[in-house]
């Protein structure tokens, strides 16, 4: 566009500023588009409530490592699917190695069985929240050396779990858990890890609090709409476990290369988990 060589009127300026800052028109049938909200601690406080649906399944997770690396939120937005947003705290983007064990799991409404509610497990995580500032978790990758819960969490959970065998060692310190992926690993990734003395609860506002205090997670199905499941147990009796041996080997496999010693390092004995459906997150246009 030519610019007007000719000197505009005060008035003139005024109606230019105006038509600049007036909002586009909105087509006729189509919702406004609105804010993208990030959480605020009301926000990551109330996800901790008990929900009121029904309760599908249940489970205990038990002597989890949290190792969590800092790194450039513009690499993980570029990894999540349209409508999730990296969770941020001080600015930076986190990114989680959790080796751990399952046990109890089942279905609501039946006991455990010895042969299938028992495994371990390891995965790699980030944080996000949706439009509405809801925090939760996604998961890249979650390990596991039980075929049918492998299995049932792809097609019942829509969540990226994959076989590996898996060898463990509980009974002395320090618990050790090793990991390989039936396909696609060309390396054993080895933990080594005694949990500490003194336990608490992450204070709200905390970098602890932001890493592991989550209770939604998010996915997306075959189709690619994104879903949402909540997650309800106690707050984590968090301790400083003394580390002998990480990989940061299914980071790699997830496009991340980390360097540097990790950020945080936290463990937890136990803690028992209700279970609730995914539902769709709502589609809501944004600015």
């Amino acid at each position: 566009m030519i610019p007007d060589l000719h000197p505009a009127s005060p008035a003139c300026n005024q109606t230019a500023r105006a038509s600049h800052n007036a909002p586009a028109p909105v087509p006729a049938g189509r919702p406004a588009a609105q804010p993208i909200q990030s959480p605020d601690l009301a926000h990551r406080l109330a996800l901790r409530q008990r929900p009121q649906s029904p309760v599908v399944g249940r489970q205990r997770w038990s002597d989890l490592l949290f190792i969590h690396w800092s790194v450039d939120a513009d690499l993980v937005q570029a990894t999540l699917p349209p409508g999730l947003h990296v969770d941020t705290f001080g600015g930076r983007a986190y990114l989680g190695i959790v080796p751990f064990f399952m046990e109890r799991v089942r279905p609501a409404w039946l006991p455990p069985l010895p042969w299938l509610s028992w495994f371990k497990e390891l995965n790699v995580r980030t944080y996000v929240h949706d439009a509405e500032g809801r925090p939760g978790v996604w998961f890249y990758s979650l390990d596991c050396n039980q075929p049918i819960a492998v299995t049932v969490a792809r097609n019942l959970f829509h969540l990226p779990y994959h076989h590996a065998r898996m060898s463990a060692q509980r009974h002395l310190h320090p618990i050790r858990l090793a990991s390989r992926r039936s396909r696609g690993q060309d390396t054993t990734s080895h933990f080594a890890w005694t949990p500490g003395p003194v336990t608490w609860t992450a204070s709200p506002g905390s970098l602890e609090f932001f890493l592991i205090e989550r209770y939604l997670l998010s996915t997306t199905d075959r189709s690619g709409r994104l879903l949402a499941g909540r997650v309800h147990h106690p707050a984590y009796q968090i301790n400083h476990p003394g580390v002998t041996e990480l990989s940061t080997e299914p980071a790699r496999l997830a496009g991340f290369q980390l360097t540097g010693d990790p950020v945080s390092v936290l463990g937890v004995d136990a803690v028992d988990v209700s279970i609730y459906l995914l539902q769709p997150l709502p589609h809501r246009p944004h600015a």
